[in-house]
């Protein structure tokens, strides 16, 4: 989630660690709590229709004689209150859809200029074929020359074919699908011209282009960064062409959040996914509970694990698993452990995951230059040193020292870092504690 709804959370877990402090909860707490709610969701940007349908949701609901004469009436009003930020989130997590045999599957994607439109079609190609689809990317931004080089080459990175051409962009993407079908593809995401604003031409080009396509699904790309204007852009292409579901781009910036916690009410579309980041696989499915719980300083230990699994190839899974119950664990292994950390996201955003943990460590990141120093020291080491790490005596480490550009005390440090690693991954292997999921050894484990 990165810093997004970070202020947003600090208020709720402040209203709601009053809220649990009381032993017995009369309506005018009640009505002190909602008034709190109610600034921090207005100061968070979220549409003032949304803050007042929620709070006269959750006040009728916390005002029952169930809640006010229950043994946990703190409690109570809590769960209200987190069963209201689901619904306003959507409810259910919303599987994207897919074409019945023999399709293909043709998803478009809209939006403004900007929004990250093109980049999201690369995600999504990326993450459906790990998936065992196979993609095909349709270039149909003519209006943005830079967009058709951009698709290209994040399609050359992703190893996707990318359909490009001249002319109208409905000329463009009907050729792509004939393409497409031609080489056996089964999943096609066309890309579409954005403009600055929300305008006739924009709505005219994109309504032309969906009539005759009939994708499968029609997301809308919004920038959380622009907060309530992604909100009333979405509406207007909710209203003018259509659109099956959002996909919020740059979450892991500093925006409030209120342009998540509105787009579902206000358009009637879910959100499918968000990015979290500029990388190709920095897309996750979204998940309204889930999304909820983040918010309310509760964590989210199940997109944790999931990180975490993604973050190990299949084929070493079983390799991890061996060396764990048998307590081996060397530099070798170490490094591989910090590749896998990177693949996770920001330190910030994985400690945010984890139940009362992220608000300790607010602010708390993994300096990259650290890292790395980190693997410039292993791999100063030789073959038998990483494996053998009790071999690594003074002039050893003098050695590597010198050799990765570090002081003597830096190499020591890391060494010492390593024995603490060391040290748990023995005590998990005598603990007997198998068949749950594991999360790489440089976090904390649950």
């Amino acid at each position: 989630m990165g810093i997004m709804f970070g202020e947003l959370t600090d208020r709720f877990e402040s209203i709601l660690k009053t809220l649990r402090g009381h032993g017995k909860v009369t309506e005018k707490n009640v009505e002190e709590a909602l008034k709190l709610v109610r600034r921090a969701l207005l100061e968070a940007d979220v549409n003032y229709k949304v803050v007042k349908e929620f709070l006269e949701e959750v006040q009728a609901e916390s005002l029952g004689s169930k809640v006010l004469q229950s043994v946990t009436p703190g409690q109570q009003i809590i769960k209200i209150i987190h069963h209201g930020l689901v619904n306003i989130l959507g409810g259910q997590h919303r599987p994207v859809r897919f074409a019945r045999s023999p399709g293909p599957t043709i998803w478009m994607l809209t939006g403004l200029q900007g929004s990250g439109k093109t980049t999201t079609c690369a995600k999504l190609a990326a993450r459906f074929a790990k998936s065992g689809r196979t993609p095909f990317l349709v270039a149909c931004d003519l209006a943005r020359p830079a967009a058709i080089q951009q698709l290209q080459r994040l399609g050359h990175d992703i190893k996707v074919p990318v359909h490009t051409g001249s002319g109208r962009p409905l000329d463009v993407a009907m050729a792509g699908l004939v393409a497409a079908r031609a080489a056996d593809r089964d999943l096609v995401i066309i890309d579409t011209a954005g403009r600055l604003h929300v305008n006739d031409e924009l709505m005219q080009e994109v309504a032309a282009l969906k009539a005759s396509v009939q994708p499968t699904e029609t997301f809308f790309v919004a920038d959380a960064m622009t907060g309530q204007d992604a909100v009333s852009s979405a509406s207007a292409f909710a209203g003018r062409v259509g659109i099956d579901g959002v996909i919020f781009t740059k979450i892991d910036g500093d925006a409030r959040g209120g342009a998540a916690l509105s787009v579902v009410k206000v358009t009637g579309a879910p959100i499918l996914f968000t990015g979290t980041g500029e990388k190709v696989d920095d897309l996750e499915p979204f998940h309204p509970d889930r999304m909820a719980d983040r918010i309310l300083g509760m964590g989210d230990v199940v997109s944790l694990v999931e990180k975490a699994q993604a973050a190990v190839e299949a084929k070493d899974a079983g390799r991890w698993e061996e060396k764990l119950r048998e307590g081996r664990f060397d530099f070798e292994d170490f490094l591989e452990q910090l590749e896998q950390l990177k693949k996770m996201g920001s330190l910030e955003s994985l400690l945010g995951m984890i139940p009362g943990v992220g608000r300790q460590f607010k602010g708390l990141s993994l300096d990259p230059r650290a890292q790395k120093r980190m693997e410039a020291m292993i791999l100063s080491m030789t073959p038998s040193e990483r494996r053998h790490p009790e071999i690594l005596n003074g002039p050893r480490r003098l050695r590597i020292a010198r050799g990765s550009g570090n002081s003597i005390q830096d190499v020591n440090r890391l060494i010492k870092q390593f024995g603490m690693m060391q040290k748990m991954v023995r005590s998990v292997s005598r603990s007997g504690r198998r068949g749950m999921p594991r999360l790489p050894i440089g976090m904390p484990q649950m």
